[in-house]
């Protein structure tokens, strides 16, 4: 991983739960870190599903390892927030590939 190809910077948010002033449970994402990544892939896909047509955004970044990345996490790109799919681990620990989706 060529780091003159990580020309996209991305920010991995991790959930927690709070308590409102109300006394309710509320999620909120507090930043995990922000990583310079390579863009990989970039497609839109038309599915059908309960309430009709969808179309749903995919990509696949790569970035340089971070451990402790899961699929609970989210992916914040461009101001717009994407759902983490899967992550897998490139090498020896030496990157990450991870595959995420638009929020509906």
């Amino acid at each position: 991983m060529k780091s003159g190809s990580l020309s996209r910077i991305i920010t991995v948010q991790r959930a927690a739960t709070a308590v409102s002033e109300a006394g309710t449970p509320v999620q909120t994402w507090s930043d995990l870190a922000t990583l310079r990544a390579e863009m990989v892939e970039l497609g839109t896909v038309e599915q059908i599903k309960a309430h009709g047509a969808v179309d749903e955004t995919g990509i696949v970044f790569r970035t340089r390892f971070l451990a402790g990345v899961t699929n609970a996490d989210r992916v914040v790109f461009d101001g717009h927030p994407y759902n983490l799919r899967s992550v897998m681990v490139i090498g020896r620990n030496r990157g990450l590939e991870l595959k995420v989706e638009e929020r509906a």
